[in-house]
């Protein structure tokens, strides 16, 4: 359906599954794969941040950490990025006060600082790369305007055409998002348009959810048989934005 051969999804997957990311059963000559621990782990933290974002608050209190030279220093540096943290300079990094540690920085050397709205964006500046991200969410609302056109086009939208676009859509979206910290509004630059192309992501996405669950529902298969029923975090899916498109 994507136009990747074969052989080459079948030995990411494998890859995927000698690393600890997935499990398999096999029922006769089919092999299915599902999420490992550590996998299902990482996809609930990224579903989270895709579909129901938490930004942070601000009270004017940063939380400052001071990272050493060990041997775990860039496991620390990967988890603090995942957690929302921000570097303005080698071995320390920042985040709004209410951002949890993540575990294996907890023995950082650990500060409280103050800062009004105009030091705090200068710092938020200084320690998350925002003008990139911004950048990034306005390419991605230009690559995917012709896809708003053609869904409200007088054609129907295929099962198969919809599930193709749904998961380039949120292919796409997700590069984006996973790297916005997410920061309370007093910290963002103008014109921010994070929440500009949340709605318009979520526009597309509500409108392809018919006929591409039509697609799953036809041609999903599981080790059991027929795919289950999605569940109720589906509907909950951009739940946060949906209130804000009807009232406009």
């Amino acid at each position: 359906m994507l136009g990747t051969d074969g052989g080459v999804v079948r030995t990411a997957v494998s890859r995927l599954a000698a690393d600890g990311w997935l499990d398999r059963d096999k029922a006769g000559r089919k092999s299915f794969y599902k999420l490992a621990k550590r996998g299902r782990e990482r996809f609930e933290t990224a579903v989270e941040h895709v579909y129901n974002p938490h930004p942070s608050s601000w009270a004017g209190r940063f939380e400052l950490l001071l990272i050493g030279n060990g041997a775990d220093r860039e496991a620390s540096r990967a988890a603090l990025t995942e957690a929302g943290f921000g570097s303005p300079m080698p071995g320390v990094w920042v985040a709004p006060s209410d951002v949890p540690v993540p575990p294996i920085a907890e023995g950082a050397i650990r500060l409280e600082v103050s800062a009004d709205d105009a030091m705090g964006r200068q710092l938020a500046a200084a320690s998350w790369s925002l003008e990139r991200t911004a950048e990034s969410y306005r390419e991605f609302m230009k690559t995917f305007a012709p896809l708003e056109g053609w869904i409200g086009g007088a054609d129907k939208v295929s099962p198969a055409d919809a599930i193709l676009a749904r998961i380039l859509l949120i292919h796409h979206y997700r590069r984006v998002i996973l790297r916005d910290p997410l920061l309370p509004a007093g910290l963002l630059p103008p014109a921010w348009p994070a929440l500009e192309a949340r709605e318009f992501c979520a526009r597309l996405y509500q409108a392809l959810m018919p006929p591409s669950e039509s697609w799953l529902d036809e041609h999903g298969e599981s080790v059991t048989g027929s795919l289950r029923p999605p569940g109720p975090e589906l509907a909950r899916r951009f739940s946060d934005v949906r209130g804000v498109m009807l009232q406009k």
